[in-house]
């Protein structure tokens, strides 16, 4: 009797144990099936953002390793749903509208930015010139409000981080921000926001001022 009773609570001791590994178990097959689940989507992405997701300048693709999963999922649905890439100006953009649509909901969205994000970011080449970092510092005092004074954003305001990002793409998007290639859909409050900063840069010398300063929050 005391032998069957020793059993029984050893058994019941244990049982939440079991319980709890089992859960554990479940959740880490889970997490590894949506970790290749998102490495599988991503190959459809490599031919313009490459394996690392650092982006391909031939191919106007942005690095994408540096930002925050939240924004990349965000900028995804956009895309997905026409607010982002409609402009008939937006080369790059026309190009993702395709390719969003290959992600079938939002459990493949969130997969393969979980994926992204997992990869190392690293620095970029710089190919502008001519750019003013000494001056860029001043102007770059209204965008640290929301990007950050280290440039790596701010996901509760929505601004995503700019350090290890392509120069060249950072003057394409000032630009298609200020002349309303971005950032003009009603749904795109976030885009919205960006307008009027983009207004500030008076011309492309103070994009490139902007942006050489930037550059050098990356080193």
């Amino acid at each position: 009797m005391k032998s069957s009773r020793s059993l029984a609570e050893f058994v019941s001791l244990k049982s939440p144990i079991c319980v709890l590994s089992l859960i554990v178990a479940v959740l880490s097959g889970s997490v590894a099936q949506a970790d290749t689940r998102g490495e599988q989507l991503y190959r459809n992405c490599t031919i313009c953002h490459g394996p690392d997701a650092e982006g391909i300048p031939l191919q106007l693709a942005p690095a994408l390793s540096g930002l925050s999963e939240k924004y990349i999922i965000e900028q995804l649905k956009k895309f997905k749903g026409g607010i982002r890439g409609k402009h008939h100006e937006d080369v790059a953009g026309l190009r993702m509208l395709p390719l969003a649509q290959t992600l079938a909901s939002d459990e493949d969205i969130q997969a393969v930015a979980s994926h992204i994000v997992a990869q190392a970011s690293s620095q970029v080449e710089t190919s502008l010139e001519g750019g003013d970092a000494t001056k860029g510092q001043a102007l770059y005092a209204v965008c640290q409000a929301c990007h950050g004074p280290d440039g790596k954003g701010n996901d509760l305001l929505n601004a995503p981080s700019l350090v290890n990002q392509h120069d060249w793409y950072q003057l394409t998007q000032l630009k298609n921000f200020k002349s309303g290639v971005r950032g003009t859909n009603p749904q795109d409050i976030t885009g919205a926001q960006m307008r009027p900063m983009s207004m500030i840069l008076a011309d492309e010398q103070a994009m490139k001022d902007v942006i050489a300063y930037i550059q050098t929050l990356s080193k």
